[in-house]
């Protein structure tokens, strides 16, 4: 862990601290104001459909800018956005926090980039354990994020519209932090324009694993986590439990980035993801177990370390299958995967859980998880092939 590296885990941290802070209570803000209850986590939805839609934009930036000049921009738009939703919040007009939470994506799109950036702060023997422990850097976000959402839920007469003011003050500070953090020299144009098409980027069952396992275990997260707190609050639990859940959840994503780098390079990608898939098993069957406190904060914590090691090892399974002239257009095409996937799950989570129940919520959550194993299962078979091939 170089300078640098240090530094982008702090950024990482601040970036989750947004995302954590979102999450709780972008639902509840849009409970208390959408036109229909099914409507309240559109704006968690917009956050995701923003990034969906801004991936190629990010690209392009970070194409033009350089990793810090494009990271900067990003931060300048989540600082923007935060001042809009409060505004939102304010005068209770749902449409317009909507609309802040899509202009937020882009900073969500460009700040998804942190753990790739990561790998290239580091030697290439190293790039796993970079990429591990700079997502790491989320505990900050982990114990900031629900804190903070419950230090300024009332510190105006509109609940949570400190939350967003404060958001705001995080977004300077990252700004600060990264200034400081000297990234390799960017690609020339001409040299970015170089490598493979897309098309043929794409097609590779490694990419194709990467992008499923990435894109469906952070969908499945997403799924649960974007619906806990309107649970907890149907099942007459208060935000401070909710708080908790959501703070230990986010512990269980970031605290295994200290050792998961290890894991992968001791066992491989695939058995770690592996394990990730069924700590997802084990999380459902303890929600489907009751809706008690303690059944909410095993599950949301098993799916955290679940999906560190699905998305960790999704992101290191990634990094073999483009070349540093390949690195933006496919890192743009993993993260539209990711976000469109993100964009579904968080819509049909607020649908699910305000009109069919926790349980059934979690009972459609295990479609993906099943996809997800079909797709680990098909590349090592695929890969047991090919070494057999080559053998022969």
């Amino acid at each position: 862990m170089n300078r640098n590296l240090w530094l982008l885990a702090i950024c990482q941290g601040l970036f989750l601290t947004n995302n954590v802070t979102f999450i709780a209570i972008n639902g509840l803000v849009g409970l208390s104001i959408a036109p229909r209850g099914w409507m309240a986590t559109l704006p968690v939805m917009g956050y995701v459909v923003g990034g969906a839609l801004t991936t190629g934009l990010v690209a392009r930036t970070q194409q033009r800018f350089g990793r810090r000049g494009s990271f900067q921009i990003g931060l300048a738009v989540g600082l923007g956005s935060a001042l809009l939703c409060a505004f939102a919040a304010i005068s209770k007009n749902f449409w317009l926090l909507c609309l802040a939470t899509v202009v937020a994506g882009y900073y969500n799109a460009n700040a998804n980039l942190y753990r790739f950036a990561a790998a290239e702060l580091a030697a290439p023997a190293w790039r796993e354990k970079a990429v591990s422990l700079v997502m790491a850097g989320g505990l900050i976000g982990a114990v900031a994020g629900p804190n903070l959402a419950a230090a300024t839920r009332e510190a105006f007469a509109v609940p949570f519209a400190g939350a967003y003011i404060a958001l705001a003050a995080v977004a300077l500070l990252s700004m600060a932090v990264m200034r400081f953090i000297e990234f390799p020299a960017t690609l020339t144009r001409q040299e970015a324009l170089g490598g493979r098409p897309l098309s043929q980027i794409v097609r590779q069952p490694v990419f194709i694993v990467a992008a499923a396992a990435g894109a469906l275990g952070f969908g499945v997260m997403n799924l649960l986590m974007a619906a806990t707190p309107i649970a907890m609050q149907i099942c007459s639990l208060p935000f401070s439990d909710a708080a908790l859940v959501l703070e230990w959840h986010v512990i269980g994503m970031f605290a295994p980035g200290f050792f998961t780098g290890h894991l992968i390079r001791r066992f491989g990608a695939l058995p770690v993801m592996g394990v990730g898939l069924a700590l997802n098993f084990g999380c459902i069957a303890v929600a489907l177990s009751g809706v008690e406190l303690q059944h909410f904060l095993v599950a949301l914590c098993l799916l955290g370390v679940g999906w560190n090691f699905l998305f960790t090892g999704s992101t290191t399974l990634s990094l073999t299958a483009y070349t540093p002239q390949e690195r933006d257009r496919a890192q743009g095409a993993l993260n539209f995967c990711v976000f469109a996937t993100l964009a579904l799950t968080s819509f049909a989570s607020g649908v699910l859980v305000t009109t069919q129940g926790w349980q059934l919520l979690n009972y459609g959550s295990l479609v993906p998880v099943v996809l997800t194993g079909a797709a680990l299962l098909w590349l090592a078979q695929t890969r047991r092939r090919e070494a057999a091939a080559a053998s022969a």
